[in-house]
């Protein structure tokens, strides 16, 4: 529970997913459109990646199959822009110091192992759902916590940059309990991590360079 709250200080670095350039272009400016934002990127990012992936990782711990583990880790790694990957790597090794008791599943502690040996990527999500299946953890609980612990990060700079009431963004957040349970019931059954609305502005955006690019 720790480890899923925003504050706890693991490392973690400020990232609005795009909000930042959606308010500054005018297209987040008020609670309905923060809604809007925030569902579009249940439906077109966590849905058809991160939900994913997790399952992913759940299935390959459960077939004891190491090799896999290690290759999706890398694959999850290289669908990222490059600061985004490094801080998720940085955020999956930070994990792993204060996960620093005995482990009862082996393909756990092989994994964990070779994340510190430097041949496995390490990356924030595969690292918190191993240590998940070791606690013997549900995959839909730790992914309603872990989505939830980032649309309340994502909200929280809404209030720092924007002129919405912290009050209608503590309603939304709670209206999101009642769908979140099925959006990741019905996630893809294949990886994409191509998300229309945060790609569009940030081919938009003055400043920003085309993730394509970054890559």
């Amino acid at each position: 529970m720790q480890i899923l709250d925003g504050s706890f200080p693991s490392g973690v670095f400020v990232h609005s997913f795009g909000l930042e350039p959606h308010i500054v272009l005018d297209i987040v400016k008020d609670i309905d459109s923060l809604e809007v934002y925030l569902d579009n990127l249940i439906r077109d990012q966590y849905q058809n990646f991160e939900f994913v992936y997790a399952k992913k990782v759940y299935k390959y711990l459960h077939a004891n199959k190491l090799h896999l583990l290690i290759k999706e880790d890398k694959k999850y790694n290289a669908m990222l822009s490059y600061e985004y990957a490094k801080a998720s790597c940085d955020m999956g090794r930070n994990y792993l110091r204060h996960i620093n008791f005995d482990l009862n599943k082996v393909i756990v502690q092989d994994y964990f192992k070779k994340i510190s040996q430097g041949e496995s990527s390490g990356n924030e999500l595969i690292v918190l759902c191993a240590y998940a299946y070791e606690l013997d953890l549900d995959i839909d609980l730790l992914l309603m916590l872990w989505c939830k612990k980032t649309l309340i990060n994502i909200a929280a700079t809404s209030i720092k940059i924007s002129r919405i009431k912290p009050s209608q963004i503590q309603k939304l957040l709670f209206s999101f309990d009642k769908v979140l349970e099925d959006y990741i019931k019905n996630s893809s059954k294949n990886v994409s991590n191509f998300n229309p609305l945060f790609e569009e502005v940030i081919f938009k955006h003055l400043n920003l360079e085309p993730k394509m690019f970054v890559t």
